[in-house]
């Protein structure tokens, strides 16, 4: 899935966050709707929380990097859960996503330690056929 250019310009623009960033975090605000059962409201009622969004760019990099998924993050210039808020309100700024009164930057500080989450708390899943103390 490419990156809409005015979005991959704002990120070009920043130049803080790798425009990576930005199309990853777009994926998670859509597993976040998902995942809190919102996919068919509209309008404020599909509106997730900085929380919420934390919690699925978490489970979504565990998805797709793995135990690799901080260093990934890292190398796209996010080193803490308060960089994505910072993603999220330039896009905000930038009148490309919406925000709730109550949204602040501050919802995303502090959400969780990037290599205890998701280098060191990483437990995979092997197949069952590949797996010789799981059962078939």
């Amino acid at each position: 899935m490419g990156l809409p250019d005015e979005i991959h310009a704002l990120a070009i623009h920043d130049g803080r966050f790798a425009p990576e960033a930005f199309r990853f975090l777009f994926e998670a605000l859509e597993q976040a709707v998902r995942q809190t059962g919102r996919e068919k409201a509209e309008g404020t009622a599909r509106h997730v929380s900085g929380r919420e969004v934390l919690d699925s760019l978490r489970k979504l990099a565990l998805e797709t990097f793995g135990p690799l998924g901080a260093e990934v993050w890292r190398r796209w210039g996010i080193r803490s859960t308060l960089d994505w808020g910072r993603v999220v309100f330039l896009l905000v700024d930038a009148e490309l996503l919406r925000r709730q009164d109550s949204d602040t930057l501050e919802d995303f500080r502090d959400g969780y330690d990037l290599d205890a989450e998701l280098a060191t708390a990483y437990q995979p899943e092997l197949p069952a056929s590949l797996d010789p103390l799981r059962e078939a």
